[in-house]
């Protein structure tokens, strides 16, 4: 099996963008690695540490709100999906493409479906 790793562009939603005419999207390593934990993927913010969020979890959320606690994965409109990181640092609201999570998503089980060969 093999490690899966995504960068992909998203934007970080603040109160700030409320004024802003145009949101800049910030690089975002998603990871995958099922020798470490066949069932989590990690996500990459830049300038914090990387989140653990339930393979199942992030699959879920792109078709309906789904999670609690610390991390939150919810639709947004027909093409983009918002992923809600919560710490005791306060809360990290990202926006992603629908598709580039599907795509990520989609090499992580071909990754896990791959045998092993000796």
């Amino acid at each position: 099996m093999s490690v899966v790793e995504q960068y992909a562009r998203a934007h970080i939603v603040t109160d700030a963008d409320l004024v802003e005419e145009e949101q800049t999207a910030v690089p975002v390593v998603l990871r995958y690695d099922p020798e470490d934990d066949p069932r989590t993927v990690r996500v990459g913010l830049p300038g914090t540490h990387e989140w653990t969020i339930a393979r199942a979890l992030l699959e879920q959320g792109l078709r309906a709100p789904a999670g609690s606690g610390e991390v939150r994965v919810w639709p947004c409109g027909r093409v983009q999906a918002v992923v809600e990181f919560h710490s005791a640092q306060g809360v990290s609201v990202v926006q992603f493409e629908s598709k580039t999570l599907s795509r990520f998503l989609r090499r992580t089980y071909t990754a896990t479906a791959q045998p092993v060969v000796n």
